[in-house]
């Protein structure tokens, strides 16, 4: 039996998958697809297959302070934080994440709202 969600998803080659799709996603959301004008999403969805995975259980991690300085400035309202997290749950179901595991990488990227949504001073 596979030990953690990483390894039951079936590694980095299916995260990357998950990851891809959840962005073509996220394109199709009015709300979030400002965000992404002139990314280079080669480059973003090998971060976010990292960082995906480390939500996961897997081999990569991210410190809490590469989350901020990489969203510093962005603007991120707490409403699009959760539909990104929303449709990131949403992807890893329709690629055959079970539930249980899909709730549990929600849970722990909504834990990470405080370093990525923009708060007011």
């Amino acid at each position: 039996m596979s030990h953690t969600i990483f390894e039951r998803a079936g590694g980095f080659a299916s995260v990357r998958r998950i990851v891809s799709a959840f962005y073509d996603r996220v394109l199709e959301s009015e709300m979030l697809q400002g965000y992404f004008v002139n990314t280079d999403f080669a480059t973003l969805i090998d971060h976010q297959t990292k960082f995906i995975a480390s939500m996961m259980g897997g081999p990569a991690s991210f410190p809490d302070e590469v989350i901020r300085r990489a969203h510093l400035g962005l603007g991120i309202t707490p409403r699009e934080f959760r539909e990104m997290a929303d449709i990131l749950r949403d992807t890893l179901l329709d690629h055959g994440v079970i539930a249980s595991d899909a709730e549990q990488v929600h849970a722990e990227v909504l834990k990470r709202e405080p370093l990525i949504v923009a708060r007011a001073a």
